[in-house]
Parts: C-alpha cells; sequence; structure tokens
C-alpha cells in the first residue's frame, strides 16, 4: 500500500478534506472492505478499483494530529498538519471553523437545542436557571449548553430532566473552539484575523444582535421553518421591541420563548401551539406574511450549509 497526492497541511476549520489517495505499489486493484483508519475522524471513497481516497475532518483549533492508515499487513501513519482559519466563506461574521459542516452535527444541534429549550419550558419557575430571563437569555442558553460535550458530569449539573441518548455534535465541543466561551457576534463585518480576540464575540447578545449578526434569513413563510430555528418579532411599542420564539417539534407544532419581564413579575416560559399563534387575538403576534411586526423565519448561522 502507498499513500499518493499527499496533502499534510490544512486549515483547521472543521471541514473534510483529502490528505491523500490510497493505491497498491504493484497498481492492482485495491479492496476498500479491507482499509482501516484510526486516529482523526476519518472517510474513505473509492474514486476507480486501483484508488481510494482518504480524506480526514480538520479539527477547529491548530495542531497536529496523526492519523493510521492500513491495508491488510501493511501499515502508513501521516502526521497532519492543521493550521489557523480564518475563512468566513458566507461572509456573515461568523467563522467557518464554527459552522457545523455535516448534515449529522447539523442535525445534532437542533435536536439538543430544541431539546434544551423544551426542557426549561417543563421547569416549574423557581427551578428554572436564573439567567433565563428574557427570550434571547434562553436562546443563549439553549444554544450554548447544545454545542457542550453531553456527558454524565454534564448531565448532574442540568436543571432538568434529559437523556443522554441522541447524538452530540462531533465537530468541536463547547467552549472548546478559538472563540472560547464567547459564542455570539457583536460587531458588525465578516470575520478576520483578530476577531477571536478583540471583542468581535462575547457570551452574552441581545435579541437584536442574535437576530442581525448571528442568524440569517429563510422566509416568511412557516412552511420553511424547520424545528430549532427562529421566528422573530419587532414590536417598537415595547421596552424591549425584539422577540424571539424557538420552533420546536418534529411537524413543527410548537414555538417556545420566555416573556421577558411582564410588569414588575419576571415573566414565564411558555409554550405554544403553532396553529393558536397564528390565530393569536392580537394580529401584531401573528406570524403571517401580512403582518409587518413579523420579521420572519431565521437560522443560526452555523446551520448555514456548505456551498462546496
Amino acid at each position: 500500500m502507498v499513500i499518493q497526492e499527499q496533502t499534510l497541511q490544512v486549515p483547521a476549520d472543521g471541514r473534510f478534506h483529502r490528505v491523500g489517495v490510497i493505491a497498491l505499489s504493484n497498481g492492482g486493484e485495491i479492496q476498500g472492505s479491507k482499509v482501516s483508519v484510526n486516529g482523526l475522524i476519518a472517510r474513505v471513497s473509492r474514486e476507480t478499483a486501483k484508488k481510494i481516497e482518504l480524506a480526514v475532518q480538520a479539527p477547529v483549533l491548530p495542531e497536529t494530529g496523526t492519523v493510521r492508515v492500513s491495508y491488510r499487513r501493511s501499515t502508513t501513519t501521516l502526521r497532519i498538519h492543521f493550521v489557523p482559519s480564518f475563512e468566513d466563506s458566507a461572509g456573515d461574521g461568523t467563522p467557518d471553523f464554527l459552522r457545523l459542516h455535516t448534515a449529522e452535527d447539523r442535525s445534532a444541534f437542533r435536536g439538543w437545542f430544541t431539546a434544551m429549550a423544551e426542557a426549561a419550558s417543563d421547569l416549574p419557575q423557581e427551578k428554572l436557571p436564573r439567567e433565563i430571563n428574557d427570550c434571547a437569555a434562553l436562546l443563549r442558553w439553549s444554544y450554548r449548553n447544545a454545542l457542550h460535550a453531553h456527558d454524565e458530569a454534564w448531565l448532574s449539573d442540568a436543571p432538568a430532566l434529559l437523556e443522554l441518548t441522541r447524538p452530540s455534535v462531533q465537530q468541536y465541543v463547547y467552549p472548546l473552539t478559538p472563540l472560547g466561551s464567547a459564542l455570539f457576534r457583536i460587531k458588525e463585518g465578516a470575520f478576520a484575523s483578530g476577531d477571536e480576540s478583540n471583542g468581535a464575540f462575547a457570551q452574552f447578545a441581545d435579541a437584536r444582535t442574535l437576530w442581525r449578526l448571528n442568524t440569517f434569513f429563510v422566509s416568511r413563510d412557516l412552511r420553511s421553518a424547520r424545528p430549532g430555528d427562529l421566528l422573530f418579532f419587532l414590536q417598537l411599542e415595547q421596552n424591549s421591541p425584539y422577540h424571539s420564539m424557538i420552533v420546536t417539534g418534529e411537524a413543527k407544532k410548537w414555538v417556545i420563548y420566555h416573556t421577558g419581564p411582564i410588569g414588575r413579575g419576571p415573566g414565564e416560559m411558555r409554550r405554544v401551539l403553532l396553529k393558536d399563534l397564528l390565530g393569536h387575538p392580537d394580529p401584531r403576534w401573528r406570524p403571517n406574511s401580512q403582518n409587518s411586526n413579523f420579521l420572519g423565519v431565521y437560522r443560526w448561522n452555523i446551520l448555514r450549509e456548505d456551498p462546496r
């Protein structure tokens, strides 16, 4: 076995990168089922009867990784250097290393994000995490916990009854990225070198900032919404004019949100059937295209599908 066309330096952007082609030195046909890879997250795919492509998923933190490729009795080790990446392919301010590049990871994020919102909505007011005091806080809390390592240690600190049965995001684990704990974009502009440490990102972002700098517009038609998408409203007559709701449920039946303070009270979590929201007695809260207060369906930037 030989590895041809080797690429031993790739960006630390979380994507799968081709690092070589596996072939036999005698030019014979190679059996894909006999190829095994240990070390980095890798995948092999056939190019021709005599060649198999080897790709590895880059981490998001710069490092040198090792992958061990075996075929029958032959073994080769590759040391791959993952170098800092500052690419922002969408130009929306979110670095590519933060975007989730596989369908499996995007699905895992949606599953945990909605599960966290649902868990919060089931809690009595006295057990709700203190940080959840308005709609933006619910988004931040659910988002951060969706990217955590979901293990027994995390579960022991969770405020609600949750199960570790659904898959977690594999590309990275919060806060182990170049941004650390600062998950949310708070300054205008595309991502550039230095933004990871110059205050362009923070742990806190209000509803307006989450809407403008951390999500992208999908549609004003609810049929385009998927679980984990967000509904944003603008109510100028309120003290906090921007409001958000999370779409949940396999059939997109529900929206979950925190009201924010009501009068002198702290407000509350609410879970509402989407069909009931569409018939809300106050037309300003109906998520339809006729309502100018409804900004539309939005999706997190990290869920923007890779154009490559």
